[in-house]
């Protein structure tokens, strides 16, 4: 498997605060890896300096072979970095498919595969984005990602607040844009035990530096990982 997301020796964070420690990984094409760790780790600080949010103090990303470190947000979003925020970030004042049509590009990825992935966005296509519940707002968010056709997918955490019956349709889709499409993923998210299936492999952030990394399987295989690095009671 070819790496297609290569970091090395990263150290960076926000203004004069260090918060992650020269970190160093990689994402083959087609992978999926899950993110992982307690409260104020530094997932999420992770996703944003992938993105290109915050300040790198040093270290390198490269995507594809091509070193995206010093690019804008948006230049690494051109690049094929497709994000999705906690935030979800998507345009209220426009209905579900402006949504989509104002950012798709060519690709396998378009507005229709979109509504056929997720039948409560086509069902509200007409809809403002401000009419939609969390879980349809979170739909969009994940759609208008897809619709960029990026290299790699960045989720921070997709199913947080999230009632049961949408978290399972969202677990669905991610299942098949990461088996059946193939998609490049980092999924950052609290409940362990819900995404390790999904993923290949894993990687637990403690204080900004990575404390474990390993197979996915083999993460839900070590319960005393689970216990002392996130907290994860054994299943009875």
């Amino acid at each position: 498997m070819s790496d297609l997301l290569r970091v090395e020796k990263l150290t960076a964070g926000y203004g004069e605060a260090i918060v992650l420690s020269d970190l160093a990984f990689t994402l083959g094409q087609g992978e999926a890896l899950a993110l992982l760790g307690r409260n104020g780790a530094g997932k999420t600080t992770l996703l944003n300096t992938i993105v290109g949010l915050t300040r790198r103090r040093a270290g390198s990303i490269a995507l594809g072979g091509r070193d995206i470190s010093t690019l804008r947000p948006d230049q690494r979003a051109n690049a094929g970095v497709g994000w999705v925020p906690q935030e979800r970030n998507i345009f209220r004042s426009l209905t579900v498919e402006e949504n989509l049509t104002a950012v798709a590009r060519p690709g396998k990825f378009d507005v229709e595969r979109i509504y056929r992935m997720f039948p409560r966005l086509a069902e509200r296509r007409t809809n403002m984005g401000n009419q939609l519940s969390g879980g349809e707002q979170q739909m969009l968010a994940v759609g208008r990602a897809l619709v960029l056709n990026p290299q790699v997918l960045l989720l921070d955490e997709p199913l947080e607040g999230l009632a049961p019956i949408i978290v399972d349709e969202l677990l669905a889709a991610l299942r098949n844009i990461i088996r059946e499409e193939k998609m490049s993923v980092i999924l950052v998210e609290q409940s362990a035990r819900k995404i390790l299936p999904l993923t290949d492999r894993a990687i637990i952030l403690e204080r900004g530096t990575i404390a474990w990394t390993g197979s996915s399987a083999a993460l839900l295989e070590d319960k005393e990982a689970l216990a002392t690095l996130l907290a994860v009671a054994e299943k009875k």
